[in-house]
């Protein structure tokens, strides 16, 4: 993994579906929302997370109603569903520190960037800044000077391929987990009194599964108010139209790994447990859930015996230190898990920042 974040990444195992397998932990469902406004004041955007990240492009020429501009907010919504643009440096800056529950993705113009690259490249939230710029010599070297500056651009197409792989990244990252060592699972297990010193999140995510899965949903009463909920959450509105249009024609996993806003949504709400989220995604989650079952067992007559499954991600040192004093105890993930049976290498980069 070669991000430069002041971060521990480790491997994670667990023995379930074969090579590069959806798994299933636990379910819920997905996230939020967000308006595309104009770079009037900042404080009165009114916005509904559903994904872990946004994007931010600061440009003192930006024209909402120029074609060129329409065509490139086209191709960044299909990544964003926040995408904030601004002309005016300080409104950027006020917003960019006003976020403290997404990652930021920035946009900046060669001449803007220049001068605002220094103000904000400390922002904890601020991950990665794309320059756009015809002249992509002229602005290499201070932008060599700035670690979360990716490279100078001169194509709308190239800053979304990074951004792409970046977002995918994020939402990989963004999975947590919870670490129950052997003492606190012997403890629970011998009074009903101890049950509260297992992790809420654990307890939560249970109950949930259990729940939603002996719910009987009417898949089009479920589809219908689906769609509502991502209308209002200002879901681009062709991706809704595929979903609804040809839901029935995939499969969960299928719309799961496609890349649209259903993955990035579904692990959100997983992640911060937005019940809301997750009961208009429950007809699916149940579906996918199920699907994951059949596959298991017409999968595992052909193992005789358990195999090792492998999974790379961002820990904190925090977390990371929590894994190692939880062995031999339970590793719980509140989300679907991609896996693979290939092993491979992981980076450890501990910072002092951290």
């Amino acid at each position: 993994m070669d991000k430069n974040k002041s971060s521990t990444t480790s491997s994670v195992t667990s023995a379930e579906y074969s090579t590069n397998v959806v798994s299933a932990a636990s379910k819920q469902v997905t996230t939020n929302t967000t308006v595309t406004a104009s770079s009037e004041d900042f404080q009165a955007r009114p916005r509904r997370i559903v994904q872990n990240f946004l994007l931010v492009w600061l440009d003192a020429n930006i024209d909402e109603k120029k074609e060129d501009f329409q065509k490139s907010l086209t191709e960044l919504r299909k990544i964003f569903v926040t995408v904030e643009p601004f002309t005016d440096v300080d409104q950027c800056v006020d917003y960019l520190t006003s976020i403290d529950d997404q990652k930021i993705y920035l946009i900046t113009s060669a001449l803007l960037g220049q001068t605002t690259v220094p103000l904000i490249h400390d922002i904890a939230q601020l991950d990665t800044i794309f320059v756009f710029c015809s002249n992509t010599d002229e602005h290499k070297f201070w932008a060599k000077e700035w670690a979360k500056v990716r490279g100078i651009h001169d194509s709308i197409q190239s800053i979304c391929m990074q951004l792409t792989k970046a977002t995918q990244s994020c939402d990989h990252d963004a999975i947590p987990m919870s670490f129950i060592s052997n003492r606190q699972i012997s403890e629970a297990a011998s009074t009903e009194q101890n049950l509260d010193q297992l992790p809420p999140s654990y307890m939560y995510s249970v109950i949930f599964k259990d729940i939603i899965l002996e719910i009987d949903h009417d898949d089009n009463k479920s589809m219908n108010a689906l769609v509502n909920f991502c209308r209002e959450q200002n879901i681009p509105e062709i991706q809704i139209n595929l979903l609804q249009g040809n839901y029935h024609e995939k499969s969960p996993i299928w719309w799961y790994t496609k890349p649209m806003f259903l993955y990035g949504m579904l692990n959100r709400a997983l992640r911060i447990l937005d019940m809301k989220v997750m009961i208009k995604f429950g007809f699916f989650i149940q579906s996918l859930h199920l699907q994951l079952e059949q596959l298991h067992q017409a999968q595992s007559a052909n193992f005789q015996e358990a195999f090792t499954v492998y999974r790379g991600q961002e820990l904190s040192q925090k977390d990371f230190q929590n894994l190692l004093d939880s062995k031999g105890g339970l590793l719980s993930f509140n989300n679907f898990l991609s896996t693979s049976k290939k092993p491979f290498a992981y980076v450890v980069s501990i910072s002092e920042s951290m």
